[in-house]
């Protein structure tokens, strides 16, 4: 890299001088009666312009020395992630190598184009400076709104790239497994049906390039900004510059020869070739981080960290949960359940767990509220490790509700104040209980400070709804609910997933509907002791496993309507 901009400076001096020779040739040259001058100060442009081409073609070896390496450890990332997963489809390799090969020709080109656009407009600029600063502001200022309207648009070009390529993939998946199923297709008579899903899916890639393109033209504004708004504002200001800017001719024309030929080209090439390459890196970065995010080998796994001696640190205002090398085994000689997951949600984010029955969801949300010290690895939440914490201390750091809710006698503030450290007013109790869908039930009960009847004059879902109160009253940053809402209708559990979300936090949801991955940030899927982590679209093109599950829902779901159930269902191998 060093060397890739020691030769950018030296591609920058000639675009330096360019201006400065024109200028040089007109004033010293030709309108001084000096042809032969005037023809030398060109001659210089065009020596020039020869260094700065040479320094480009001498600055190519160094940027593969930088492209190169970045392919070859892309590739080992696609292929341990690729091994590393029980499940994996050997197509689902090649397409992620195509991705790569992808990767290393934008990179080089990027590098290469934005370098050349970088060294044009910073010399150009400066060029201009000392040749005419007078007309500096009539540049600058309209160059620096189109940099702010290009950085703006960056952000959603990207989010619409990323859309096209998603619907495109969901397409592809589509059409494969129509076509291999051509058979079962016409023995079920379901071509039809078959055709409407093609069909949708086709709209869908065609509707997500239509808003792409939508948001594409947006970018000829940056080009009518920073690159040909400057040139109008210096032709129009021209008689003043050459009057009482004390510019003279040779000077507005080298300015112009910045602008025409160094700095109008370089921002059409950033906004237009420069700004798709980067939206299609930058997308396919993502999908290859998607991809790879799988945990680490069993060999990379940390040893949990003795936290027993001494005082544990505060966490910060806003603690991180992680899980670094986790492992888990219920005995020394049992199967391990984890072998190095690894998770690392952002703090506010929501996360659903899922998987099948028996892969350890609820075992990972023990771990990771510190009920259970895991075999090998650790977790902590803003550098503390949960499990070394005393019961109320922990309860304060990371709220765990089970399954089975628990409520025992006393009124029913001490059940829902229970794990706050301050009194809490009627107002915030009740007003709490209606976020939650609980006003109702604190209303029939007698208010907060009704004495709670025992557990068994309770249903399962009315003890769950009063712990759900208690949980969301609670001051812990991280929140685990662990199939903590099985007992509500599916209306119900999104009021309580969607307040959650919104609570100040980490939200981890080992979810009992396919509804709950569907309003997370992320889903974590948990296969044969593994993880894959991504969003829920991507997670259907990449792990067939989810497929099966989502597959698996929408079946159900489609009988429990007709048999006249309502409710979302829950995932296989699960009670409802």
């Amino acid at each position: 890299m060093a060397r890739l901009a020691g030769w950018s400076a030296v591609e920058a001096v000639p675009v330096v001088l360019s201006g400065l020779l024109v200028s040089a040739a007109v004033d010293q040259g030709f309108l001084a009666g000096r042809t032969g001058a005037g023809v030398g100060w060109l001659a210089g442009f065009g020596l020039a312009t020869g260094v700065r081409a040479y320094a480009a073609r001498a600055g190519f070896p160094h940027l593969a020395a930088v492209v190169e390496p970045l392919r070859d450890a892309l590739v080992t990332r696609v292929v341990r992630a690729a091994l590393a997963r029980p499940h994996g489809d050997p197509a689902d390799v090649v397409r992620l190598i195509e991705q790569v090969e992808s990767v290393r020709q934008l990179t080089a080109t990027l590098l290469r184009t934005l370098r050349g656009v970088g060294v044009t407009l910073v010399a150009a600029l400066v060029g201009l400076a000392v040749l005419a600063p007078v007309a500096l502001p009539l540049v600058l200022l309209p160059l620096l709104a189109a940099g702010a309207l290009f950085a703006r648009l960056l952000r959603p070009l990207v989010a619409r790239r990323r859309a096209v390529v998603l619907a495109e993939e969901r397409l592809a998946a589509e059409a494969g497994r129509t076509l291999g199923g051509l058979r079962d297709v016409q023995a079920t008579g379901a071509q039809r049906r078959t055709a409407d899903a093609l069909a949708a899916a086709a709209e869908a890639s065609a509707a997500a390039s239509r808003a792409l393109g939508r948001a594409a033209a947006l970018r000829s504004l940056v080009v009518a900004l920073g690159g040909r708004l400057p040139v109008l504002a210096v032709v129009a200001a021209a008689p003043w510059l050459l009057d009482g800017g004390g510019l003279t001719t040779g000077e507005l024309l080298g300015t112009a020869t910045y602008l025409v030929q160094q700095l109008d080209p370089a921002v059409r090439t950033l906004a237009g070739t420069v700004g798709g390459w980067l939206l299609n890196l930058a997308v396919v970065l993502d999908r290859l981080a998607t991809s790879t995010a799988t945990t680490t080998d069993t060999t990379t796994a940390t040893t949990a960290t003795d936290t027993t001696a001494g005082p544990p640190p505060s966490p910060p205002q806003r603690p991180a949960l992680r899980a670094t090398g986790l492992g888990y085994a219920h005995g020394p000689h049992a199967e391990p359940l984890f072998t190095g997951l690894d998770l690392a949600p952002e703090p506010g984010e929501h996360l659903a767990v899922v998987g099948p029955s028996g892969t350890g969801k609820s075992t990972l949300a023990a771990l990771l509220a510190g009920v259970l010290a895991p075999s090998s690895g650790a977790v902590t939440v803003g550098g503390v490790h949960p499990h070394a914490l005393p019961g109320a201390e922990r309860a304060r750091l990371v709220a765990l509700l089970p399954q089975e809710a628990y409520v025992f006698p006393g009124t029913v503030r001490d059940n829902l104040a229970w794990l706050t450290d301050k009194p809490l007013t009627d107002e915030q109790l009740i007003s709490t209980a209606r976020l939650l869908g609980a006003e109702e039930l604190l209303t029939r009960l007698g208010g907060p400070d009704a004495p709670l009847p025992g557990p068994e004059a309770l249903s399962a879902g009315e003890r769950q709804l009063l712990a759900l109160v208690r949980t969301y009253l609670s001051p812990a940053p991280v929140v685990v609910l662990d199939e903590a809402t099985c007992r509500l209708d599916a209306a119900a559990e999104e009021r309580v997933e969607q307040a959650f979300a919104e609570r100040p936090g980490t939200l981890i949801v080992v979810a009992h509907r396919i509804s709950s991955a569907l309003r997370a940030d992320r889903v974590l899927l948990l296969d044969g002791g593994r993880g894959v982590s991504a969003r829920h679209g991507d997670l259907q093109v990449l792990a067939p496993l989810y497929r099966e599950l989502v597959g698996h829902w929408l079946g159900t779901a489609g009988s429990a309507s007709r048999s006249g159930r309502s409710g979302a269902a829950p995932f296989p191998g699960r009670p409802s």
